[in-house]
């Protein structure tokens, strides 16, 4: 394992280090001199090394999206962390570290290449998301459980593997044991697995894999069952109308209602129940599928908007180019020519200062059509917004004209009929005439009418209640989507407007300061 260097202090990824890799990494020569003075964006370096650092804690890492190639080998990281905004990254090496766990890496669901080799793991782990994986390198570690190894049979793409180094390897039955639950294995620990050892393997362990893969394709199922669940789960919630597709509002109004459990004991009362269940479902199935239509509705004028700022800003953004690329190919490139070919300092402080207005005229040019943009862009957004506000207004009020109708009105014939039943119930007990012997628990009820009406009246008010906080929640989700669906967008065409006017400005500073450079180099 890696050790602590005696001469060098521990140290952490910081601006310093980030700054002196990229600069050292990076283009060289005149192309370097160009890039360092434009500055090198941290979300446009796309590989970085930063080996042999003495790194004790990785930080600071956050703006390198663009990463695809990451090398922290040969350090001493004890602790896998600040790795999540690299979701584009390809190839990690994190071997020759201290690291004894697993960890921070469920972001990067494109790693294709991981190296660990030479830390101090005993447990292979907490690599779920990575089903791109298709090299691992693990050696030289502490791996003692051959049976940990089958972990790795999620991984369909793996085949190369390097286990080389940990005790697992000194089981007996090792390569076959690897060759057997792991088929598309190609390279074990840097050889090829050849066909002998598969057969060998396919003696072995032939019935344990049959039954291995069977227990597989029940685990599967059920896990595409559940999967299957929560998106659909998740459609009714993007409906508003989660829950309500079968009985769960109807049970839930019973489900902490004690004195209903116990009257639901009273003669007529299940025939009664039934009654009731059958239109409060049919109720709440009929709200259920309105929910659903209005909801495709609503989805498709998401996508129009979409698709309408998609189109004007690609236009806008071809226009624009159009204007660059005109000003690059004729006035830029010819301008820079005819200045350093001229002799005359009165004709080049002219040519300079027209070059100059040039710049002026490609920026206003630039900016003019950003403005026009935004103004199409506000256009798109407000009919979108009062279409959708429309939409939505229109599905509350079905909600509050159908929902009152169909659920209290049942609610309330329910609870006249069950006070009814309780009080002819009641008559009867007076008169010893109640042929069926009730329990303890509802006879206390049957003191007197005002104790079974109280308890009657208690549970109607615990099933309005439940009712009303369902539709009141439905109203709320609708007008709370509908409000952050509007910031949202409000918030993203500021962060692109303000994007675009800042690549305005950085373009027409660079091409100032690119003939401010060709002038200095011509004067030397």
């Amino acid at each position: 394992m890696n050790k602590l260097y005696d001469t060098i202090e521990p140290s952490v990824v910081n601006e310093q280090m980030l700054q002196k890799a990229i600069v050292e990494q990076g283009p060289q020569g005149p192309a370097g001199r160009i890039a360092q003075q434009e500055g090198i964006e941290y979300i446009e370096v796309t590989q970085l090394r930063l080996h042999f650092l003495n790194i004790l804690k990785i930080d600071n890492l956050w703006q390198f999206t663009s990463l695809t190639k990451l090398q922290l080998d040969n350090n001493i990281i004890e602790k896998i962390e600040g790795l999540d905004s690299l979701v584009n990254l390809v190839w990690l090496d994190l071997s020759f570290n201290n690291i004894e766990k697993i960890e921070g890496l469920d972001k990067l669901v494109k790693l294709q290449d991981l190296s660990l080799f030479n830390n101090r793991i005993s447990v292979i782990k907490n690599l779920d998301t990575m089903l791109s994986l298709e090299i691992l390198s693990i050696g030289n570690n502490l791996l003692s459980e051959l049976d940990s190894v089958i972990y790795l049979r999620r991984f369909k793409d793996l085949r190369t593997l390097n286990l080389a180094g940990n005790p697992l390897c000194n089981e007996e039955n090792y390569k076959i044991f690897i060759a057997a639950y792991l088929p598309d294995l190609v390279y074990l620990d840097y050889r090829l697995v050849d066909e002998k050892t598969r057969e060998a393997a396919f003696a072995k362990y032939q019935y344990a894999i049959e039954e291995k893969k069977h227990n597989e394709a029940q685990e599967q199922k059920a896990k595409d069952e559940k999967e299957k669940l929560a998106k659909t789960l998740q459609l009714h919630k993007d409906a508003f109308v989660e829950y309500l597709d079968g009985p769960q509002l109807f049970n839930s109004m019973f489900a902490d209602d004690a004195d209903a459990a116990k009257l639901a004991s009273l003669p007529g009362v299940p025939t009664l129940l039934e009654s009731y269940l059958y239109p409060a479902h049919y109720s709440c199935t009929q709200l259920f599928e309105v929910g659903l239509s209005k909801h495709e509705i609503r989805q498709k004028e998401v996508q129009t908007l979409f698709t309408c700022h998609r189109e004007a800003v690609t236009d806008n953004q071809e226009r624009a180019a159009k204007i660059v690329a005109d000003f690059e190919t004729i006035r830029r490139q010819q301008k820079v020519n005819e200045i350093m070919n001229t002799a005359d300092n009165d004709m080049v402080d002219a040519m300079i200062d027209q070059h100059n207005d040039e710049i002026t005229h490609l920026y206003e040019a630039l900016m003019t059509l950003e403005l026009q943009l935004v103004d199409q862009l506000e256009d798109i957004i407000k009919d979108f917004e009062r279409n959708i506000t429309d939409m939505s207004a229109a599905f509350v009020e079905h909600v509050q004209g159908v929902y009152p109708l169909l659920c209290r009105d049942l609610e309330n014939h329910h609870h006249e009929k069950l006070l009814e039943i309780a009080v002819a119930t009641l008559e009867r007990v007076a008169k010893n005439e109640l042929e069926e012997e009730l329990p303890d628990d509802l006879r206390m009820l049957f003191v007197d009418k005002d104790t079974v009406s109280n308890a009657i009246s208690a549970s109607h008010d615990t099933h309005l209640l439940k009712i009303d906080n369902r539709e009141d929640d439905l109203i709320t989700h609708v007008h709370k989507w509908l409000a952050e669906m509007m910031k949202t967008l409000h918030a993203n065409e500021g962060s692109r407007n303000r994007n675009r006017i800042s690549e305005i400005i950085n373009y027409t500073d660079y091409v100032r300061e690119q003939l401010e450079m060709v002038l200095t180099q011509e004067m030397e």
